[in-house]
């Protein structure tokens, strides 16, 4: 990677995002924070990164595939968390983030590298679907398994339960919900991970489930 290394951090206002806005500036990136809210422009600015106001559901993948060909590494960060019920949910989490990739994934050799911010074991969840939960769960199993099948150079992050305690490294950890039971994952860890894998290549997995640990991240290989 290079000092014009550009960067999309799609969900901008996101925790994660506000979080790693910063660390990727001071890493010599040029950031782009994506983000639909107007009234959020002006933190954004004041973090250093260009502003893009989009709302991901309105965007079709040949708008994504026009948007994202400016880019070397697009970070999916979005989400609709639950606030605004399970349709709003599939419409960020699943299909939104689904056109990214395809649009992503239609510009071959130009691609982006991609980083989803999902959670661990994603893809192998036994959620009821009677719980409140199971629209996420599904929309990010969707997600994941779909960009898993494209030729993109992608890395999908796999955090536990997350806080915002300070942090001293990382412990990669088996891609199951029994490995991440009753272990968090700060957001700030997960800030430092795009971070680190925005500057250089991707580890040799493409998923990467992890929790609050010791070693360094830099030493993920």
């Amino acid at each position: 990677m290079t000092d014009s290394t550009r960067i999309l951090l799609i969900g901008g206002h996101g925790k994660v995002a506000l979080l790693a806005t910063p660390m990727l500036i001071d890493a010599s990136l040029e950031v782009t924070s994506m983000y639909r809210n107007p009234d959020h422009r002006s933190e954004i600015e004041e973090l250093g990164a260009m502003p893009l106001e989009r709302d991901v559901t309105t965007l079709s993948v040949e708008d994504w595939a026009d948007l994202l060909k400016d880019f070397d590494v697009v970070v999916w960060s979005a989400g609709n968390g639950g606030k605004s019920g399970a349709a709003a949910t599939y419409a960020i989490d699943r299909d939104a983030a689904i056109a990214s990739i395809d649009g992503a994934a239609s510009l071959g050799e130009q691609a982006p590298r991609y980083i989803m911010v999902s959670y661990v074991a994603s893809t192998s969840h036994t959620i009821d679907p009677d719980a409140s939960f199971y629209p996420y769960a599904e929309s990010k199993k969707s997600a994941d398994e779909h960009l898993a099948k494209t030729n993109l150079d992608y890395l999908i992050l796999g955090p536990s339960g997350l806080t915002l305690d300070q942090v001293n490294g990382i412990e990669v950890i088996e891609d199951s919900t029994e490995a991440g039971a009753d272990r968090t994952t700060s957001r700030i860890l997960v800030a430092q991970v795009i971070t680190e894998f925005a500057v250089r290549e991707f580890p040799q997995t493409r998923v990467l489930p992890f929790v609050d640990g010791d070693t360094p991240v830099s030493a993920i290989r």
